[in-house]
């Protein structure tokens, strides 16, 4: 009994010795950590220096600076359409004539009455000074005849009204009458509107009010004119804050020697108060921001680190980075949401 025993607690020993062996070889082949053999691929940019602006972003319509309704000054008939719309013109520019006959006939009586009142006013004038008439009577032929110069200047200022002029220079930009309608005098006939300069109108928070001042750069861009900025400028402030808005009336003036902006657009405006130079730069898109705090991941040896910075200035691309990176130092711009810090990765575009 004692023998068989002994037997069994020498098998049971073996076999234990057996499994820890077996255990013992494979912990040599055990496959490595799936996390540990993931490359990821990135792409990537470099920290450049350069210069980086701040400014105020706004939106307003393009309007003209000068505009004008032209009215007829006489009553009439429209005669002539001499300008369509869409057609630049010049300050005095005949826009339409209306009829003159009548005004005409009434320019040549007036013209006939002062003709006999000039001569009856001299005649006077003349006996007068001889005493042979009374103060009274002279007077009264002076009256008389200023009465009728003033009626015959009325009269040959409504034949040269009925040339209907522009008082700017612009583009027609409205035409209210046709040919044989009838307008009576002050009736709106044309809309000029000057094309340089322009203006856009911002409303702009009071407390964005200390950073603008008049002269400032400020840049135009109108879905009009692809990838393109018209420079401008701030033209005057207001100094009365809008009580009910908080925001304070700020006009930016633009020239476009194209002709390419018009009133009416729909413009997005950006006025710059104030730019660094030399600054790090690095793409927009290469920012993490949780928790307010803003981070990257930079790459080295093929392996990318996530590293926290402090940014400055940020613009529409680039964001400008006070503490965190050189230049130089290679970050990523894509793939970053499928890293974690000292994760391997490959560049597959930079």
């Amino acid at each position: 009994m004692n023998r068989f025993i002994g037997l069994l607690i020498i098998l049971m020993a073996l076999g234990i010795m057996s499994i820890t062996g077996s255990c013992g070889g494979n912990s040599h082949s055990e496959p490595a950590k799936e996390e540990d053999k993931l490359v990821v691929p990135v792409e990537v940019d470099m920290v450049s220096i350069g210069d980086i602006a701040a400014y105020f972003t706004g939106t307003a319509t393009i309007e003209a600076e000068e505009e004008t309704e032209v009215v007829a000054k006489v009553s009439g008939t429209v005669e002539k359409i001499m300008v369509e719309e869409g057609e630049f013109v010049k300050v005095g520019q005949i826009l339409a004539k209306l009829d003159d006959e009548m005004i005409s006939v009434q320019l040549k009586q007036a013209d006939a009455n002062l003709r006999k009142m000039e001569s009856n006013f001299k005649r006077n004038k003349d006996l007068h000074k001889k005493n042979l008439i009374s103060t009274e009577i002279f007077q009264q032929a002076k009256y008389e005849y200023e009465q009728q110069k003033a009626l015959y200047d009325m009269a040959k200022l409504n034949l040269d009204y009925t040339e209907i002029r522009t008082p700017i220079s612009g583009i027609v930009s409205i035409r209210l009458i046709k040919k044989g309608n009838m307008i009576l005098q002050n009736q709106p006939t044309f809309k000029v509107s000057g094309f340089d300069p322009l203006i856009a109108v911002l409303h702009v928070p009071e407390r964005q009010l200390a950073k603008l001042r008049t002269g400032l750069l400020a840049r135009l861009s109108v879905d009009a004119i692809e990838n393109k900025e018209i420079d401008g400028h701030i033209e005057r402030i207001s100094p009365i804050v809008d009580p009910a808005t908080g925001t304070v009336k700020v006009t930016v003036e633009t020239s476009d020697s194209l002709g390419r902006l018009r009133p009416g657009m729909f413009a997005r405006i950006k006025i710059i108060y104030d730019v660094h130079t030399n600054a790090l730069k690095i793409p927009k898109d290469a920012i993490i921001s949780e928790d307010r705090e803003s981070a990257v991941y930079v790459v080295q040896d093929s392996v990318a680190y996530r590293r926290n910075i402090s940014l400055g200035y940020i613009n529409t691309t680039h964001v400008e980075v006070l503490e965190g990176l050189a230049h130089e130092d290679v970050i990523v711009t894509t793939g970053k949401g499928s890293l974690r810090d000292s994760t391997r990765v490959e560049i597959v575009k930079q």
